[in-house]
């Protein structure tokens, strides 16, 4: 067998063996195979794309190629969830402690943020002294104790993921879906989770721009679960603005913080519930969905999330003092303002430019690897369907430097649309998609 074959194999739009794809995989895990044929590979499967069983079978090469952490020995429901990146999207850290205060596991390999989108472990690190760097025997250790473990892939969880992963940025390979696929399902599958409620967004903050294309890659996602024999559900949202109001790591920590404490904004409440409900029902805990609302925004008014969150924190080396005192989460060396030209009703904040304007101030980043500013982001004071006067201010910016908030200041302006009359509000959640649909 040889890599050139296999490569104008997939070139010319045919369809790869398992055996050819395990080749590939294992060939690169062990340095046999170059960067420069792997992204030939990538490059290729990004233009002719790939049938359900060659993405289960790049899933599962890369699952492979690491340790796949075995909790059927702890009693109980274990769930995990995944949301495709978006803006603003800090649902992971208050769905987690919440679906644990309710008595289930949730074991989450998470990613860091790159481009416009955030990352989960990026905003959590932001926690003087958080680690997300822990091996298999504390990860199990966590999810036992504490019922909850958020970690980052490593050497021995999906490392050729990772791998796989820096090369699609630098190839102009992200956005293709059964790659998507196969690099959310191996991480997702090595965590040892029984279920899994995936969190596609759509809109410009998205990677997949249009509800067609996110139900395409629901339905993959949905297809690598059947065919591991995992239960799964998929919810289409909306990212066409950013969630909640705060973009940026420790920003977003202190917006997480109010609504575990009852306080946060409602897109972020609405949709916590929604997927910690469906959580829930896979992993046994309610009969339906209505019954799990009711528990969840019941452990929320007793503050049983909130102090989950705080355990959590404990477990992984962070400082629980930032529950209760946000001073001591990061921040900006400065803070300002911008303001409205024109009286009427906001119809679009923009996403992908508020996303782009936090990564030019440093909450986010170009190039895997680089680092990050967690004091830095924006804080949204207007949103979709809001009024706004002349002069009233619309967004705050948190920086260091003024060459950030200069470039900042513009994409963030570009971002807000202001009309005369009030407009439509789109829908949060554009579609639930199950396994038999």
């Amino acid at each position: 067998m040889r890599v050139y074959d296999i490569l104008i194999k997939k070139r010319d739009g045919e369809e790869l063996s398992r055996e050819e794809i395990f080749f590939l995989i294992q060939g690169y895990h062990r340095g046999e195979i170059a960067d420069y044929q792997m992204a030939a590979f990538l490059m290729a499967v990004y233009f002719s794309g790939m049938s359900s069983q060659e993405a289960f079978d790049l899933t599962f090469s890369l699952l492979n190629s690491g340790i796949t952490i075995n909790l059927k020995e702890m009693e109980g429901s274990k769930v995990d969830k995944h949301s495709t990146g978006g803006v603003g999207d800090k649902i992971s850290l208050i769905l987690v402690p919440l679906v644990a205060a309710a008595g289930l596991y949730v074991p989450m390999i998470s990613g860091r943020s790159l481009g416009h989108t955030g990352g989960t472990l990026d905003k959590l690190e932001s926690i003087p002294g958080f680690r997300t760097q822990l091996n298999s025997k504390e990860f199990v250790r966590n999810l036992r104790q504490v019922g909850a473990a958020i970690i980052a892939q490593s050497e021995e969880i999906v490392p050729v993921e990772g791998k796989l992963y820096a090369l699609r940025d630098v190839t102009a390979t992200i956005e293709s879906i059964p790659l998507i696929t196969a690099s959310i399902m191996s991480k997702k599958l090595a965590a040892g989770a029984d279920a899994l409620v995936l969190d596609v967004k759509t809109g410009s903050g998205a990677f997949m721009k249009t509800y067609e294309d996110a139900r395409m890659l629901a339905r993959n996602l949905l297809d690598v679960c059947t065919r591991m024999r995992k239960e799964a559900v998929a919810l289409i949202t909306d990212m066409d603005q950013p969630l909640g109001r705060a973009v940026g790591n420790s920003l977003e920590v202190r917006e997480a913080i109010a609504t575990l404490r009852g306080e946060g904004p409602e897109d972020i409440v609405e949709l916590t519930i929604q997927l910690s409900a469906y959580m829930l029902k896979l992993g046994k805990k309610v009969d339906n969905l209505q019954e799990g609302k009711r528990m969840l925004m019941d452990l929320l008014r007793k503050g049983e999330a909130l102090r989950k969150f705080q355990k959590i924190i404990a477990a992984q080396g962070g400082d629980p003092r930032v529950v209760e005192n946000q001073d001591f989460l990061p921040k900006s060396g400065k803070v300002a303002a911008i303001f409205s030209a024109q009286e009427g009703y906001v119809k679009k904040v923009d996403a992908l430019q508020v996303g782009r304007a936090a990564m030019v101030l440093g909450a986010s980043r170009v190039k895997i690897g680089e680092p990050i500013d967690p004091g830095t982001g924006i804080v949204l004071e207007k949103k979709a369907g809001d009024l706004v006067l002349m002069g009233e201010k619309l967004a705050s910016l948190h920086y260091n430097t003024e060459n950030q908030f200069s470039r900042a200041r513009e994409l963030l302006y570009s971002a807000f649309q202001i009309v005369n009359e009030k407009p439509p509000i789109r829908s949060l959640i554009h579609d639930i998609i199950k396994q038999h649909n």
